[in-house]
Parts: structure tokens; sequence; C-alpha cells
């Protein structure tokens, strides 16, 4: 009987939508389904939703070790200090004027995102290689790039793979926008998470570039976009969000006109926040009042279901996981977490071994996983000056405070937080 442990199963909306997507494979219809979560509210609704969902073995706990036992893979979407943390993360910078966007990944909100998220991985780490050494940790928490460095660095005997669809929806809206489908495309990506980069992208064997070329040329409002800027500087083209990429370096959010002129929504994931908070009250008050949920978004898509029905069926997939580097980008840092593809199948992941990235690409992914290192270092260390060190060489924050600010951002940052930081570092 093959076991699915979800982690932070209060994510009500996210767990609905990878129960639907796993009970939708024929063979995963007998699964056992364990929900943890340490909301014990937000843990009856997500036991409510698989229910729904049609599963038909559902197990939940409080105790997350004993939800982790037997698990063949554990599904981890934790967010330590939920919204309130989310808010602390924008409301201090912001005082201190540092603009973020989404602040989850690099920055000072991902430097602190991080550093709250390491002790549970810590804990994390240890149920597992207790009750189920064997399961791989499918992770979806950011910040991506340091949750895996760090597990790596901790419980190297883990099998750890991230889960991020970024790269999917990137080559999906590119090829609709030059008008191939989407399934029919082959391309390759590579880099670090959030910031990959795609190397080759063709159509029946024909390069899609140029296609790409014409149609910004065509539309003057794509070069309003802070990925096509990326794109024509560098040469290739980024994988996440105009949102997200102007967060990982110095260019654009120091800069009010940058600002105006790419359009970009500061403080938007404090608002995407507030939503999902939003929603999971409504589901919540659906289900009490024998309503029917919410509808799920249609098209969302999640890499997690593909990993779990290869380890069952054996069918062999390429999907992009994020992963220790080891011999996979030879020009970005050993034992760095990494993007590539991955090959699928009974056995496990499997990366692709990429060789050297561009020297432009990697210059920059080897900036933003300096950062990274750091703050990793700090944590496993328990020493705080690299927070510092970390948010000093952090391209954003340093492009708009000065030395001082950033010491007192980091120390207002530290006391902010308080308790949910490594006892070390507080």
């Amino acid at each position: 009987m093959f076991t699915i442990a979800f982690v932070g199963a209060g994510s009500v909306e996210f767990t609905r939508q990878l129960l639907r997507d796993v009970l939708s494979f024929r063979e995963l219809a007998d699964v056992t389904i364990s929900l943890h979560d340490i909301d014990s509210e937000r843990l009856e609704v997500a036991a409510a939703l698989a229910r729904l969902a049609g599963g038909k073995r559902i197990r939940t706990s409080l105790a997350r070790r004993e939800a982790l036992e037997g698990a063949d893979v554990v599904v981890n979407m934790v967010a330590i200090g939920g919204h309130r943390a989310t808010l602390t993360d924008f409301d201090v910078p912001e005082s201190f004027g540092l603009r973020q966007t989404i602040g989850d990944t690099l920055g000072i909100g991902g430097i602190f995102r991080g550093l709250r998220t390491f002790p549970f991985l810590d804990g994390l780490a240890a149920d597992m290689l207790a009750v189920c050494p064997q399961a791989w940790l499918l992770n979806y928490t950011n910040p991506m790039a340091m949750n895996i460095q760090y597990l790596a660095t901790v419980a190297p005997r883990l099998k750890v793979a991230g889960l991020c669809h970024s790269v999917h929806w990137t080559i999906h809206d590119l090829s609709a926008l030059v008008g191939v489908p989407h399934d029919e495309v082959d391309f390759l990506s590579a880099g670090v998470n959030h910031q990959a980069w795609i190397l080759r992208w063709q159509h029946e064997g024909r390069d899609l570039y140029p296609a790409l070329d014409a149609a910004i040329a065509a539309d003057p409002g794509l070069a309003r976009r802070v990925r096509v800027d990326l794109y024509r500087r560098f040469g290739f083209y980024p994988t996440e969000t105009s949102e997200h990429s102007s967060e990982y370096v110095p260019w654009y959010l120091r800069h009010r006109s940058e600002v105006e002129r790419l359009r970009l929504p500061v403080r938007e994931y404090a608002t995407i926040s507030a939503d999902n908070v939003a929603t999971y009250e409504k589901t919540r008050d659906a289900l009490a009042a024998g309503d029917p949920p919410p509808p799920l978004t249609e098209d969302a898509v999640e890499y997690a279901p593909q990993v779990i029905h290869s380890l069952v069926t054996g069918q062999r997939r390429t999907i992009q996981v994020n992963v220790a580097n080891h011999g996979l980008i030879s020009n970005l840092p050993e034992g760095a977490a990494v993007e590539v593809s991955a090959t699928l199948d009974r056995l496990g992941v499997h990366p692709h071994r990429v060789g050297a990235l561009p020297r432009q690409l990697a210059a920059l992914n080897r900036g933003f996983l300096n950062v990274v290192d750091l703050t990793v270092a700090a944590a496993v260390e328990g020493n705080p000056d690299h927070v510092r060190h970390a948010a000093l060489c952090d391209p954003a924050t340093a492009a708009a405070l000065t030395v001082t600010e950033i010491d007192e951002l980091v120390a207002a940052m530290t006391a902010a937080h308080g308790d949910l930081l490594p006892a070390a570092l507080r």
C-alpha cells in the first residue's frame, strides 16, 4: 500500500489541487493519504477536501512523526509563520525604503523566510530518517534553493527533490505567444529556482527564439516587462515572472522610474497571501454549511502527482527538479541547489547533467547562490554575522540601502521574527 504524507496540509487549496491530480490516476485510487498540520481546524478542512476528492484511505494527525509513519512520499507545503510572518517580511523592509514584490526567494524577505524554515526542516528530516528513511521528500516550500541546499547539508542521506512549476508555465505561455502547440515543443532549461534559463526551445527542430524576437518587436508592451528586458540583455529567457525576476538583480526595484516603466507590483505577494487566507475561510465556511467549496483553478499543473505516479507505475517522464549540484552544472558551485531536468521512473528522480551555462547566466546565478550559501551557513554554523553578510551580498538590498541601514534592517527583522528563528541567530 503506497502512502503519501502531506505536511502542511492546512494549505488547503494547494493540498486539494494535488489530491485532485493524484487521484485522477487510476493506479493511485487506493493510496493512503496521511494529512498533517499543527492547526486542528485547517487539518479538519483538509480531510474534508480529501474525502470530496475521492480519497478512500485518509488519516490525519497533529503529530508529525505519527503522520509520517510508513510514508513512501512526503510532500512539504509548510509556510512557517503564515500570513503574519509574510506581512513582517514586507512591512519592516518597507519602513527602511526597501521595495519587494514577492519576498519569498531571495532578498531580505527570502533570507528570513529561509531562516525561520530551517528549524522546521531539521525536525522534518529527523522524523523522516526515523520512521520513513526511504521516502522521497518533495518540497514545494520557498525559498526553494535555500531549503534544498540546507537539507542537502544537514541530512545528506535524505532523498529530496524540490518542485516548482515556473518552467512549465514559462514554456506554455511562450509557446502560445509564438503560436505553436505547447505539447509539441522541445526545450532545455537550467539554472537555479526562479532564475533558470531557457537554453534551447524548438518546434520540430526549428529554433523558436527568432519567433519570440518578432513577437516582442510587434508588441511594444512586451518590452515593459522585466523578464523580456533580461532576455534582451542576456540572450536567454528567464523562467520566472517579472515580479520574481526583479528581486534577484540590482537594476529595477531600486528606481521608481523602472518600477513604473516595467509595471512592477510592489508588495504583490502580501496581497496574494491575504487572498489565500480569504480563500481558505470561504472553503471552511462552505464545508461547514454543507455547500460545495469554491472551484479549483482548472489549469493547475503540479509535478508531485507525476512523480508519485512514476514511482508507483514505472512510467518514464521528464520534469524540472531542484537538487544539490553534484556535477550537474559545471560553472555553478558544487553542492548548491540547482534546477535541471530529471527523468522519473519507479526507482526515483534522476537529474540530468547540463554542463556549463553561458557565462553571463552563470554569473547571475552565482550572485543569487552567494546569498543562498551565506543564509544556509548562518543556520548551519549558528553564526549571525552571516545573516548580515547575506543581506549585504543581496543585489536588490545592496542597491537600495547603505551598509548601516542594512545592519539596522537585519536587526529589526531578527527582533520582529523572534522565536521563529534558530536560537543561535536571535
